[in-house]
């Protein structure tokens, strides 16, 4: 990884770039390519620009082999908003969905649906406090769909194996774990995901999607919000995210030179595996209470024995040049997202300043 005086950043989203990322986006910044100007000042429809989606668009093709018969489709609005966008465009009236609910943003994707589809609830880990990941699932065959979410940030748990939906399509919010580890594409009939965790700037959707639901009548709406719309124009329908766009090409090609998604899978579990032995290796110092064949890989939740120590444990960290480790406000505590760009060294800083502050105050 290319050397950078910077703090090690384990922000949950928006999260960290790789370096590579960022310093080729700084000296393009001005003149890219020798257009003489910025990616951001160049039309979206102009011949510059309709290469760079293109190779961007092969490019993760490679990385993740997806079939010939999925359309891939860079859009705006953030996960939430296709939370109730997705059945808009594959359930019609008065159909139902199934979905599987393992955490937070299982129920936000449940909440923005039920005005467009009849939702059933197929697994559910509330009642164990999120903490496991369900093993049993009661799929309605008629579905619509099945929706889950692969890793859930706030909770920090993870699938590590993907759901059978029998002939259901699979639809899967992969916001959090998208190209972190290799996956069966053609296991889904839906991917997507929020930019803002291993693909870029937040504002950008990735989605993956095979192209027979791409022909589902839905419901009348809009043709803003018509995937098949998107898909016929290339995602070129509205002005899209083009800086978004660029910084994932650029993110697709670092991946690539760092081996692919089995290499990046590999560090991403050794990184985990390290920090979590940390964590439980303390003698209650700190502890992680996901089950741990759910504990996510990449959002690693973590509280101390005491939890009056919690400011000054995020002070020190902070002056340490560890960002970002305070937990989201539903839950408290700590959490260390170590996504892509984390690198093993900025896992091992953090496992080094946890040791070294349970030292000072256990």
């Amino acid at each position: 990884m290319t050397s950078i005086s910077r703090p090690w950043n384990f922000s949950a989203g928006p999260a960290a770039l790789a370096p590579e990322v960022l310093l080729q986006a700084q000296a393009e910044l001005l003149d890219w390519q020798g257009t003489g100007a910025s990616v951001m000042e160049l039309s979206h429809r102009g011949a510059d620009f309709m290469a760079l989606a293109g190779e961007a668009e092969r490019d993760l093709r490679a990385l993740m082999d997806i079939p010939d018969h999925y359309r891939v489709l860079f859009l705006q609005g953030g996960a939430t908003q296709h939370f109730a966008q997705i059945p808009m465009n594959l359930a019609g009236p008065g159909d139902t969905a199934d979905y599987v609910v393992t955490g937070h943003w299982g129920q936000k994707a449940v909440r923005e649906a039920t005005p467009y589809v009849k939702v059933r609830i197929a697994a559910s880990s509330e009642e164990h406090g999120f903490r496991s990941i369900p093993k049993h699932f009661e799929v309605d065959p008629n579905a619509s769909y099945l929706h889950y979410t692969s890793n859930e940030t706030i909770h920090g748990t993870e699938f590590h194996d993907v759901p059978d939906a029998g002939d259901v399509p699979l639809v899967v919010d992969m916001s959090s774990d998208i190209l972190s580890r290799p996956i069966d594409v053609s296991r889904f009939g839906l991917i997507y995901a929020g930019a803002q965790k291993n693909i870029g700037p937040s504002g950008l959707v990735l989605m993956i999607v095979r192209e027979d639901l791409l022909q589902r009548s839905g419901r009348p709406m809009a043709d803003i919000f018509r995937y098949q719309c998107h898909a016929e124009h290339d995602s070129m329908f509205n002005t899209p995210n083009t800086w978004g766009w660029y910084l994932a090409g650029l993110t697709f090609k670092w991946i690539l030179a760092q081996g692919g998604l089995q290499a990046m899978g590999d560090r991403n579990a050794a990184k985990a595996r390290a920090l979590y032995a940390a964590i439980d290796d303390t003698d209650g110092f700190y502890s992680n209470r996901i089950d741990v064949a759910a504990r996510s890989r990449m959002n690693v939740p973590f509280r101390l024995h005491d939890q009056a120590l919690d400011t000054l444990f995020l002070a020190e960290s902070a002056q340490a040049g560890l960002l970002a480790l305070k937990g989201h406000r539903a839950l408290g505590g700590m959490r260390a997202s170590i996504y892509n760009a984390i690198p093993m060294e900025g896992v091992r800083a953090l496992i080094g300043f946890m040791h070294d502050f349970a030292q000072r105050h256990g």
